[in-house]
């Protein structure tokens, strides 16, 4: 059984992985930006605070098309992104 300190490091790198996914397309990068109301800079000043990264998982899960091809790039499976994103949701649960 993982304990809750790996659960929090694989769901963080599953996110950052999954962002540098989304950041390289331009179109997707303006629309994450867009719908989660982040700007550049906040989105690099909070790369570790869990809330942003559920919130950046939270909006591959809103749109299937992105999830599955970001799981596909990423080789892991849509389920893991979307657990992680849920695990990094839990407050008090990932630090």
């Amino acid at each position: 059984m993982e304990t809750n300190s790996n659960l929090a490091a694989e769901s963080e790198i599953l996110a950052l992985r999954a962002l540098g996914w989304v950041l390289q397309d331009e179109d997707r990068a303006q629309r994450l930006l867009a719908l989660t109301g982040l700007d550049p800079r906040t989105l690099r000043s909070g790369l570790e605070d869990p809330a942003l990264l559920a919130s950046l998982l939270g909006f591959l899960a809103n749109h299937e098309p992105d999830l599955i091809a970001c799981a596909d790039a990423i080789e892991t499976a849509p389920e893991k992104l979307a657990a992680a994103a849920q695990y990094l949701n839990q407050p008090g649960e990932n630090g």
